[in-house]
């Protein structure tokens, strides 16, 4: 069973996936204010929306860097 994640590991995987709260929030079907609470530990995040955010931030397609790609 899949557990809360932590304020932190939220923030990082927005982060790493490059996408601002507002972009993160909707993602997942979720308001701006709801997403930063869920950053600032005010409230929890559902397991059921981290494993749709960690899905769906694999999914994304972020364009290739350098001279050759």
């Amino acid at each position: 069973m899949s557990s809360s994640p932590t304020p932190d590991a939220i923030r990082a995987l927005r982060e790493k996936a490059e996408l601002t709260q507002t972009d993160a929030a909707a993602l997942v079907h979720s308001g701006l204010r709801t997403w930063q609470q869920w950053e600032a530990g005010d409230r929890r995040m559902h397991p059921g929306l981290w494993e749709l955010f960690r899905l769906k931030t694999t999914l994304i397609e972020r364009p290739k860097t350098g001279i050759n790609q």
